[in-house]
């Protein structure tokens, strides 16, 4: 299988889980400010770096599911940069599905033109420092925020929102690929 085609398998689950959060509690993402979303993403990495860490993984869900949840607000990230966050829930949730496919689109667009200019170096790395690598974006976009946005000469908070989406996708790729060889 291509990466193109492991990438359109992995965020098609990712996308059957916004859509189903949705239907539970709406698009409510929405009233989150950038620095909550941010957060929520480190708190997800986090959990992911200690149990890596440690071995030691006592709620007991795999971090499949964190990286998962790193696509889904990395992307929550990317429609709450375009358009502000608001007071209320302003978006239907078809809406909200129509930015989540453009933005997964963008991601996948990179990651294409990454992947030819990097030859999947990310296959010959450890999912450890992946994570590491969306851990360090994470960290980079709460420095951006807490600068006002601005940046000297490095790409803005959306180029790391995208980074994260396609770092998640390949650590999710490469558990697939454990489970299947085990």
């Amino acid at each position: 299988m291509t990466t193109e085609q492991e990438f359109d398998i992995i965020t098609a689950r990712c996308r059957e889980i916004f859509i189903n959060k949705m239907k539970d509690y709406g698009p409510s993402w929405r009233t989150m400010r950038p620095i909550s979303v941010v957060n929520q993403l480190f708190i997800k990495a986090k959990r992911i770096r200690e149990i890596e860490t440690t071995g030691v993984n006592l709620v007991g869900e795999d971090t499949n599911g964190e990286f998962m949840a790193i696509v889904n607000y990395s992307v929550m990230g990317l429609i709450q940069e375009e358009i502000g966050y608001a007071d209320t829930v302003d978006l239907s949730a078809a809406e909200a599905t129509s930015y989540y496919d453009k933005y997964i689109a963008q991601a996948r667009a990179l990651m294409c033109r990454k992947n030819h200019d990097y030859g999947e170096a990310w296959r010959e790395m450890d999912k450890e420092a992946i994570t590491d690598l969306i851990y360090n974006k994470i960290l980079r976009n709460k420095t951006i925020l807490q600068n006002n946005g601005k940046t000297l000469v490095s790409e803005g908070v959306e180029g790391n929102y995208f980074d994260m989406i396609n770092y998640a996708v390949f650590n999710l790729i490469k558990a697939e690929e454990l489970h299947e060889n085990q």
